[in-house]
């Protein structure tokens, strides 16, 4: 366990009474309102001083309303430091300008995301409207968080090929196929990734690509240890991913396996990868 307080750059919030989410059908272990209030139940001893959430795919047409849930619950929990909201960038530039302006309201708006791993077809995200909305985002001074799996980690890259403007920041180390024991291409793909100054990694949402069932820590390390390799702790978030974690670990079980991963590490670097980075990225 960290001797300072750490800052989780990727948290789930949502209720499901008040907004509709679509793909939680699928997954009735989580299929209920999650608040601040049991996050803080769920990081047990873990001493958390700020965190970010991360959007949580509502069904079309909500995220200015699930925004606004976002900064009610900030309002009352000053833990609760910042928010990387959805925008749908392949409607344009004209519309997603007048959906930035609309979202920027609410004050704890830190980044943006569109879901790239939900589509069949990832190449969406290298039309024409998607990057003229994307290059808005510097404007704004808001980095873009990309979320692919390891299949689409080439659009990734040609992403971040074109839009060197913009600041990216990769979830979930790219989500390799850990459950399939797969390296390649992700091992090469996540170094390529990584050769791109404007480009951060979480080290987030690990566990969740191996077996549910039956993953052991010896599985996920080797994976976490390259993200870090490839990156540098000048370049890696700590995230936790709750509460998508809940599938398959305990909140403080993730730290304790990170800890080991870099029990190697300085207490600079240690902070570094816990806190500061996500400090910055996300101007907490």
């Amino acid at each position: 366990m960290p001797d300072f307080p750490i800052v989780d750059s990727h948290v789930h919030l949502y209720d499901v009474k008040r907004l509709g989410y679509a793909w939680l059908q699928a997954v009735p272990k989580i299929n209920r309102t999650y608040v601040t209030g049991d996050f803080h139940t769920a990081r047990g001893n873990v001493d958390v001083d700020r965190y970010v959430f991360a959007e949580v795919s509502v069904n079309p047409g909500l995220h200015l309303e699930e925004a606004r849930f976002v900064q009610e619950l900030a309002d009352r929990d000053p833990k609760l430091a910042g928010m990387i909201a959805h925008l749908q960038l392949e409607k344009g530039p004209s519309a997603v300008e007048e959906d930035i302006v609309a979202i920027k309201k609410f004050r704890s708006l830190r980044g943006i995301r569109r879901l790239i791993e939900i589509e069949r077809n990832p190449a969406f995200c290298l039309e024409p409207p998607f990057l003229a909305a994307l290059k808005l985002l510097p404007k704004h001074n808001l980095p873009f968080d990309i979320c692919v799996k390891q299949f689409a980690m080439t659009y990734a890259i040609e992403l971040v090929k074109r839009c060197p403007e913009v600041s990216f920041v990769l979830d979930h180390i790219g989500k390799p196929d850990i459950k399939n024991g797969l390296r390649e291409p992700w091992w090469s793909q996540l170094r390529e990734l990584a050769s791109f100054p404007n480009v951060v990694c979480k080290l987030s949402g690990v566990i969740s690509e191996a077996d549910h069932g039956s993953w052991t820590a010896a599985q996920v390390k080797p994976y976490m240890a390259h993200a870090i390799e490839c990156f540098g702790f000048d370049r890696i978030l700590y995230g936790s991913d709750w509460t998508v974690s809940e599938l398959t670990h305990r909140y403080p079980d993730w730290v304790a396996i990170i800890d080991e991963v870099v029990a190697g590490a300085s207490n600079t670097e240690k902070r570094k990868l816990y806190r500061d980075n996500a400090i910055r990225t996300y101007r907490l």
